[in-house]
């Protein structure tokens, strides 16, 4: 993944590489092609609006689309095994990580696409908490919901992708 390359190396990359370097971010073309396309940004937050902007804006088929490049809650990104089997990042405990992956299954039985969420440092039983308290909303507040954590996903990796103002001085 691109790293620390500041703002103004990413305004000055090829749009081919630009377009690489979000779609790392974002998983959506889409959003990458639109996005590199709207260079040159001023600052960070300038495009973190037009990310969100143009997230909000995707078509259900194109965020379903994204959804698809997500990892499963309870497994690790590209594996068979459970994070339990795996010892996950979150928890060792076998059974919190049973009861997250069931979880889950229940939220995507419900409504037909896999829980997202931006942890950001929080452990399993917080996500398990988020599962129970968003399991009582209806399919569109959910996609709503689901947008708005693609959102701060997106955000944290394009802040990941930038590093801070200015970037990292090359050694």
């Amino acid at each position: 993944m691109h790293q620390g390359i500041g703002l103004d190396a990413f305004n000055a990359l090829a749009e081919r590489k630009a377009v690489h370097a979000l779609y790392e971010c974002a998983n959506s073309y889409t959003l990458a092609r639109d996005l590199a396309r709207g260079r040159p940004y001023d600052d960070h937050d300038a495009l973190f609006r037009r990310a969100d902007a143009l997230l909000f804006a995707l078509s259900e088929e194109c965020v379903d689309q994204i959804l698809d490049a997500c990892p499963h809650v309870g497994r690790r990104p590209r594996s068979a095994k459970s994070a339990a089997e795996q010892c996950s990042v979150w928890d060792d405990d076998p059974a919190v990580m049973t009861e997250l992956s069931e979880a889950a299954r229940g939220y995507a039985d419900r409504y037909g696409f896999g829980f997202v969420m931006h942890v950001g440092g929080l452990g399993a039983t917080d996500v398990l908490a988020a599962i129970a308290d968003r399991m009582h909303h209806d399919v569109d507040m959910e996609r709503k919901v689901l947008r708005n954590e693609l959102a701060k996903i997106n955000r944290s990796r394009l802040e990941r992708m930038l590093g801070p103002e200015g970037g990292y001085h090359n050694w």
